[in-house]
């Protein structure tokens, strides 16, 4: 398995600086935002795009991830993080969602990540179907499957707590209509723990499905606010331990966007921490 940090903690930075940061910090990779200030990919040039490239080069960063989540340059009042969603009543505003993604994928070929991870549907619309909703996620997500098979990219659906699809149920009820081998999940262990699937006792049952994991810890309470590991409820070193079982030999991105006035800090201190549990485990981490 292999670590990596999400570039969503360092706002204050370029991702430059962040690509920088990250490396001296131990990490051995990256989850690059698809979003201001870092990679909003609908305005990203192309010398842009081969400073990223150089700059990984240079510090020995590889990508696990670009995070095409998160679209804080919109700036929808209601959420910054989840509209426009897929799941949109105005077709005009979720193909917004569409095209970003699009983009994204498109981004991450050209810097060399292996996927991309987006929302699971958004929020339900007053009086919509879950039903309807899916039907509507479905019809939009479908042309950027098209397009990651094309690049060779994979598309990863993220389970999050009050959106469409926020349980792994769910996630199966959904994807068995799509037949590819280029969509899969974004298995999130905090978002799991948040809707009371802990993670060490879903992990072998969603292998097939997960190509990528975000790692963070949540509280007792399960609230959905994202803590360093260690600081909350969930049992690293059972959930390290389901993944190192089904051989999984990828990516764990920890994701620590609410420490953005002390990006370092958290980090250093969730490197540290998931170092010493993964050793105890009997989990290695590449170097």
């Amino acid at each position: 398995m292999k670590l990596a940090f999400s570039s969503n903690a360092y706002m204050h930075f370029s991702i430059e600086n962040t690509i920088e940061k990250i490396a001296e910090l131990g990490y051995t990779g990256i989850e690059i935002l698809a979003d201001v200030p870092h990679a909003w990919p609908s305005f990203l040039l192309e010398e842009r795009k081969e400073s990223i490239r150089r700059t990984l080069t240079d510090s020995g960063l590889a990508i696990a991830n670009v995070n095409a989540f998160m679209m804080n340059a919109v700036a929808d009042p209601r959420q910054h993080y989840w509209h426009p969603s897929w799941i949109e009543p105005d077709p005009h505003y979720r193909a917004i969602r569409r095209e970003h993604t699009k983009r994204a994928l498109e981004l991450a070929r050209e810097i060399g990540a292996p996927n991309i991870t987006t929302e699971p549907g958004g929020p339900l619309a007053e009086g919509q179907s879950w039903d309807d909703a899916a039907g509507i996620f479905y019809d939009e997500l479908m042309p950027c499957v098209e397009l990651a098979e094309k690049l060779d990219v994979s598309l990863l659906i993220e389970p999050e707590p009050g959106l469409m699809i926020e349980r792994f149920g769910e996630y199966e009820r959904f994807i068995e209509r799509i037949d590819s081998p280029r969509i899969g999940l974004n298995f999130d262990i905090g978002h799991a723990y948040c809707v009371a699937e802990d993670p060490q006792e879903w992990v072998a049952r969603m292998a097939p499905h997960t190509q990528h994991y975000h790692f963070e810890d949540i509280a007792p309470s399960r609230v959905h606010k994202h803590l360093i590991p260690g600081h909350g409820a969930i049992d690293f070193a059972a959930t390290l331990s389901a993944i190192e079982k089904t051989g999984y030999d990828g990516w764990i991105t920890v994701e620590l966007y609410p420490y953005i006035e002390d990006p370092d800090s958290a980090a250093r201190e969730a490197h540290r921490y998931l170092g010493e549990i993964a050793q105890r485990a009997g989990v290695v981490f590449e170097s």
